[in-house]
C-alpha cells in the first residue's frame, strides 16, 4: 500500500513538473503588451459623451464592480468609468466616434463568462 501511494505521488509530481512550461515571449506577445501600455488618445470635447446604465448580475464590489470598471476604463475611447455596486449602475464618459451603446454593452456583458452580467436602461446623459 505504501509503495502504491509513493508511486502515485511520484507520478503526480512528475506530471506537474513536466506540464508546467515557461511561456516564451514571442513578437506577438511583445506587440500586445506594447499596445496595452500605450497611452490613450485624447478625446475631443465635441466627441465626449456620458452614459448611465444598470448592470445586472453583480454580486460583489471588489470582484464584479471593480473588474467591470477596470475593463471599461482600459478601453480605447473611454475617458472615465465608474461602477457603483450598491446602486448596480455604471457611468461612462466616452468618445462617441469610437464607442457606442452596443460596443459598451458587449464589453460589459463579455466580462467573466459572458453570461453573468447584463446591461439594462442605457441612457445618455
Amino acid at each position: 500500500m505504501k509503495f502504491t501511494k509513493a508511486t502515485l505521488m511520484f507520478v503526480l509530481a512528475a506530471l506537474t513538473f513536466v506540464s508546467c512550461k515557461k511561456e516564451e515571449k514571442t513578437a506577438e506577445t511583445t506587440a500586445t503588451e506594447a499596445v496595452a501600455t500605450a497611452p490613450k488618445k485624447e478625446i475631443a470635447a465635441e466627441n465626449l459623451e456620458t452614459a448611465n446604465f444598470q448592470i445586472e448580475g453583480m454580486t460583489c464590489a471588489m470582484g464584479c464592480a471593480a473588474t467591470i470598471e477596470k475593463k471599461l476604463a482600459e478601453t480605447e475611447g473611454v475617458k472615465e468609468a465608474k461602477v457603483d455596486f450598491d446602486t448596480k449602475t455604471a457611468t461612462v464618459s466616452f468618445d462617441k466616434t469610437v464607442n457606442n451603446q452596443e460596443s459598451l454593452t458587449k464589453l460589459v456583458e463579455a466580462v467573466a463568462d459572458g453570461k453573468t452580467y447584463k446591461v439594462a436602461n442605457f441612457k445618455k446623459a
